[in-house]
């Protein structure tokens, strides 16, 4: 297991960053940038390493998977230049295993999270459509005691009735709701300062499987459970 660390002053950087969130002081701190994002590519790279033990993953490496710290200000109400916290993803590999997995680490709000953030229109369909046949399945992979334990419960914004072609009498209606399908597990600072933090992001991306493995099967069979892709 990877002995790999979020320092101290990685997190450190973030809180500075945040009370001074200008061009003029990034730029003069840019060392503090350069070396808590070199100590970010380390953790991601141990953190990948950790989970292509259990997980086919695409992302090449933790240094690919890191986003940019620099903020695309176009789409957001806060007019501020740098995001306040690191963030990196990867995604599952090949065309069978389906869904992907994010880290996000800010003071006073770091977690992990896993599943799918935009499905596209044919892959909420197939979803919805095993929903409607199969929701009993559902709710059984739902209580699965290592996603509940872990997890608590699915989470992801949801239409406000029913989606067109359903009723609203469906009994399976809050899960037919759903549009994102996303499993979150906060952690604490202190627990993203210590030693075994890459272990314990990667225990909770490996909670999220029964959950990625049911999707997958869903989103690459059809109605009849024959498979659609190669």
């Amino acid at each position: 297991m990877s002995t790999t660390i979020i320092r101290k002053e990685s997190v450190d950087f973030l809180k500075k960053l945040s009370k001074n969130n200008t061009r003029e002081w990034f730029n003069e701190h840019k060392d503090l940038y350069t070396n808590a994002q070199a100590n970010m590519v380390e953790f991601a790279g141990a953190l990948l390493h950790e989970m292509n033990k259990h997980d086919l993953i695409e992302t090449a490496s933790g240094k690919q998977s890191l986003f940019r710290i620099y903020k695309d200000v176009r789409f957001s109400k806060e007019k501020v230049p740098y995001n306040n916290h690191w963030s990196g993803a990867f995604k599952r590999a090949t065309n069978r295993l389906r869904g992907g997995y994010y880290f996000h680490i800010q003071p006073g709000g770091s977690f992990v999270a896993g599943g799918f953030w935009g499905p596209d229109k044919n892959d909420m369909q197939r979803v919805r459509q095993d929903i409607d046949h199969n929701y009993e399945a559902w709710h059984k992979m739902l209580a699965n005691k290592s996603l509940v334990k872990t997890f608590g419960g699915m989470k992801g914004d949801q239409v406000l009735s029913a989606p067109r072609g359903y009723s609203k009498e469906h009994p399976a209606i809050e899960l037919l709701r759903y549009k994102q399908y996303i499993f979150r597990h906060d952690f604490t600072d202190e627990e993203v300062l210590s030693a075994d933090f890459v272990k314990k992001a990667n225990d909770v991306f490996k909670a999220m499987r029964p959950f990625l493995d049911f999707m997958s099967e869903v989103l690459t069979t059809d109605s009849n459970g024959v498979s659609v892709v190669d």
